[in-house]
């Protein structure tokens, strides 16, 4: 089983770190969970990025279920590229405006 190496974009890392802050404001280890959730959703994107369906261009979308959150990435050769970790309760339009 190949497996791909995961680059976070700084814009995703930044919402992964105010997400798990948030989670742990509103209850203890909430927050772990939500981190422990996401690895598990990195793995499985690591090893079988092409079971998510496309959805912009070679965008491809991961829908975290124990969270309203969906990861947003694109595989380039051996890399995935990771550019949100996005709260499905905001516009979608705001993750589309960054730069890549």
């Amino acid at each position: 089983m190949k497996i791909y190496n995961l680059i976070i974009k700084e814009e995703a890392r930044c919402e992964i770190i105010d997400t798990y802050q948030w989670y742990e404001d509103k209850q203890e280890y909430l927050g772990d969970r939500f981190i422990d959730v996401l690895d598990d959703c990195f793995f499985r994107i690591k090893t079988r990025p092409s079971n998510f369906p496309k959805k912009l261009n070679n965008m491809r979308q991961l829908t975290i279920k124990e969270f309203p959150y969906i990861i947003i990435f694109e595989v380039e050769n051996d890399s995935i590229i990771v550019y949100a970790v996005f709260n499905t309760n905001r516009k979608p339009e705001n993750w589309k405006k960054r730069n890549s």
